[in-house]
């Protein structure tokens, strides 16, 4: 059993627009998210479960209006699923714990960190800054936060 889960308070402390978002498989609209231009150091997490998703040493400016990452910190997390809403062929990315809807993945990303583009909706993050993730229990991700290159 995942130390992550999805409870019926954590959905109840959803704003509309996040609830929106990762109960009903909606899309925030693009250029508004709260996290588009974080350039801080630290992990996203899920907004409902808490499970770690990403790490702000992958996130990268892709333009598209939402924020990207070029990979999930811990790939167990992150599920994905072909979705053919919208008349489209696209792969759905939820949270494997929490079953939030978290966007969607692209082959476009930068070639050389792997090709992939997670285009994310920061209705479905929480943003811990690197200095919070001790506290917070997620100390084990802060060697991946940092920005290697």
């Amino acid at each position: 059993m995942s130390k992550y889960s999805k409870t019926a308070e954590a959905v109840a402390k959803l704003t509309p627009e996040q609830y929106r978002v990762t109960q009903q498989s909606g899309t925030e609209r693009p250029g508004t998210g709260e996290y588009l231009y974080n350039k801080q150091s630290g992990i996203y997490v899920d907004i409902v479960s808490g499970e770690p998703l990403f790490a702000s040493a992958d996130k990268f400016d892709s333009g598209c209006g939402w924020p990207s990452f070029t990979k999930p910190i811990e790939p167990a997390n992150v599920s994905e699923l072909t979705d053919i809403s919208h008349g489209m062929v696209r792969i759905e990315v939820r949270s494997a714990n929490g079953d939030s809807h978290l966007g969607h993945v692209f082959p476009d990303g930068p070639i050389d960190r792997g090709g992939l583009r997670y285009c994310i909706n920061s209705a479905s993050l929480r943003f811990v800054p690197r200095d919070s993730m001790e506290a917070e229990g997620y100390g084990a991700y802060i060697d991946q936060v940092e920005d290697v290159r």
